[in-house]
This record gives C-alpha cells, structure tokens and sequence, in this order.
C-alpha cells in the first residue's frame, strides 16, 4: 500500500510528462499552443511530443529544460525501414532531444522478428545520441507472449524507454501490458538499472495516472518515478495536473483513449 498524496501522484505526473499533440492536421500554432502549456504555474512537463515536421519548431518554443521529442513510423508500425531512417532524420536534424518509434506489430505476430529488428536498428542508428523510446501498439499485441516478445526485441536493440501505445487504437495503455513490459525490464541485467517506461494513450487523470506510477515503483523502485525512467504520454492529463495541485476536487478515471 502506498503511502503517496493525490498531490505527490500529481506532482510526478506532471514532472514525468509527455505533453502531446499528434494529430493528423496539426498546425504550427497547435504547436505553439502546445509549448506555451509545457511551462505552467506548478512547473513544466519533461517533454513535449509532435510530429516531425514540427519538432524544429517545437525546439525553438519550449525552453531548453524541457525535452522535445517526435514520432517515426508512426502511427502504422510498417515495415519501413527507409521511411524510419527519414523520420528520424528529420528529428534528429531539427535538434530534438527524443525519438518516440512504432514497432512493426503487425510483422511480429506475423513472426517476422527480423523486420522489426530492422526498422528498431535504423531507429536507433539514427539517433545516437538522443532517448530511443519503442511504442510496441500493445493493445494490438493480444496477449501477455506478444507484449513480453515486442519488450525484449525493443530492448535488444538499445530502447531506453518501452513505451505502451500510440493512442491511435482502440485499446491503448493498460496496467496488464505495463506489467508485463516493467517485468521485461526488471529482468534484463542490462536494462533493469538504465532502460525506462511510458504508458501512453487513455491517461486523462491523475487517478488514472496512478497504477503506473505503483506498477512502476514495484517493478523498479520508487527511485525510477524521475523523467529519466518514467513518462507519460498524454494531451488531456495535464489539466487534472493543475487542478489537482490548485486543490480542486479529484476527477475519477474515465474510460477510452487520449485524443491526439
């Protein structure tokens, strides 16, 4: 049983935060919209997360403390490799500090491992230097075997962060899949001190927020609930944020994916 306040859970929430905007006809002044809500009354995000084509911009909005990363192969997860490679291209170019890519699901229930290990490879090649997130469409993956197999895939090719969903699908993140994934993790001499973990899409309150900061601080330690190994992706959380730590009442957890 934890100990943590609403406003702690708050408070970590809103420090380990991927402030999000992914949708299809975002504009330059989405973006700029975006930016001017990472830094707020009750301190900034760790990062915020947009397209490509916007992360130039995204960097020269948000100040230096805070992190801009963009998405590859999103949100299809193909098999493209050369379509990745440009992705991050672009991010890497447009001097972002993350790169958030999709796993080729749909290739691994196929059984394809290798072009999955292809696309992670490129990815990470590409962005030396910079965070590698993996998004492994966990909804997608059916069962606790798949999420396990995408999770050690991710990590043998240098993913610093295994991170649930692209919130473009009907089931996104789950505390079910987080477990599985920290567990991943926890057991990877190589990882269990270094590699981190995001749960992204449907995360629209700080009670929602909650199992993953427990499932996190189980499989991890309380000491993993810092930017460097936690993040939540998310466009609606951060409004709960700022009322729960202006002392509003605490909105319960609602049912269905983040709108991006």
């Amino acid at each position: 049983m934890t100990s943590r306040t609403p406003i702690d859970a708050a408070r970590i929430a809103l420090a380990c935060l991927d402030l999000t905007s992914l949708n299809d006809g975002d504009t330059e002044a989405d973006v700029i919209a975006l930016c001017e809500r990472a830094s707020g009354p009750h301190g900034a995000v760790a990062a915020v997360c947009v397209w490509p084509r916007l992360a130039r911009l995204a960097r020269d909005t948000v100040p230096r403390t805070v992190k801009v990363a963009a998405v590859a192969n999103f949100p299809t997860g193909a098999s493209d490799v050369d379509g990745t490679r440009r992705d991050v291209g672009t991010i890497v170019q447009a001097g972002a500090d993350e790169v958030d890519v999709v796993l080729p699901w749909r290739a691994l229930l196929a059984g394809d491992e290798g072009s999955c290990s292809a696309v992670l490879r490129a990815a990470r090649r590409g962005s030396a230097g910079l965070a590698l997130k993996v998004i492994l469409e966990s909804g997608e993956l059916r069962d606790d075997a798949a999420i396990e197999r995408a999770s050690r895939l991710a990590l043998a090719e240098g993913a610093d962060f295994l991170k649930t969903s692209t919130g473009k699908t009907p089931v996104s993140a789950t505390p079910q899949a987080a477990a599985v994934m920290l567990r991943a993790i926890a057991a990877d001499a190589a990882a269990k001190s270094r590699v981190g973990f995001k749960a992204s899409g449907g995360i629209r309150t700080v009670a929602g927020a909650e199992p993953y900061l427990d499932a996190v601080a189980q499989a991890l330690g309380s000491g993993a609930l810092t930017p460097a190994r936690f993040r939540i992706g998310a466009s609606s959380l951060l409004a709960d944020i700022e009322a729960v730590l202006a002392g509003a009442p605490r909105v319960a957890p609602q049912p269905g994916g983040d709108s991006y």
